[in-house]
């Protein structure tokens, strides 16, 4: 990271209780983003699943052979955030979980971890109602609905088949689930695992780019 802010530029700063005038610092708020272009052109980058035990440098290494180039993986990303735009580890994330609903469980009679409390179906985040279609060829489109508590113990559940005009006939079938509190948590932590790589052979060119960019030089 030390080597990254190498490159920024040094602006005038003054501080409230600097008497003594203006202070030379790295601009560290100077930032450098990816063309859209080149972002959505799929020959330019690869999917990855982020494991547990990766951070950006760790990536950087292994796939640019230098962690410094840990900026590409998080600006190709707009990653601005890296303690919470990255997934937590398992063991990070079940502490996290704990911690923001201890709350919750010390209030519950009897008192629960707040782990053991996110992990109660009694106690529900989200609620959703699930409708399968499924055509002849047992090709399916599956639409999830998210529902408010009320709506939801309305909702009834059923098996139906109807044929649509040119004879084809369609299976819809009508499930509901709901989601506790730790599920969404841990879903929400997995959005965050697939990311997009760009591919090592463009990275010369955009470390050049970004120098000359974050430099001011035209």
């Amino acid at each position: 990271m030390a080597r990254y802010f190498n490159y920024f530029p040094p602006t005038v700063y003054s501080a409230a209780a600097n008497t003594d005038g203006l202070d030379i610092v790295t601009n560290i708020i100077a930032r450098f983003g990816f063309e859209k272009s080149l972002k959505e052109n799929a020959a330019a980058y690869y999917k990855y699943d982020i494991q547990d035990s990766d951070t950006p440098e760790i990536i950087a290494s292994k796939f640019y052979d230098n962690p410094e180039r840990h900026w590409i993986v998080l600006a190709f990303n707009e990653i601005y955030d890296p303690q919470w735009d990255w997934p937590l580890p398992q063991d990070t994330l079940i502490k996290y979980i704990n911690d923001k609903y201890s709350s919750n469980g010390s209030a519950n009679t009897p008192a629960q971890t707040g782990i053991i409390w996110s992990q109660s179906i009694n106690n529900v985040h989200s609620y959703y109602k699930v409708v399968t279609r499924t055509n002849s060829d047992d090709q399916s489109i599956v639409e999830t609905l998210e529902l408010d508590a009320g709506t939801w113990a309305n909702t009834g559940t059923y098996n139906v088949n109807y044929t649509l005009q040119d004879g084809s006939i369609i299976n819809e079938t009508v499930t509901k689930t709901q989601k506790t509190f730790y599920e969404y948590e841990v879903e929400e932590n997995d959005k965050k695992r697939t990311i997009n790589l760009l591919k090592p052979e463009f990275v010369p060119l955009v470390e050049k780019e970004f120098k000359r960019i974050i430099k001011g030089k035209t």
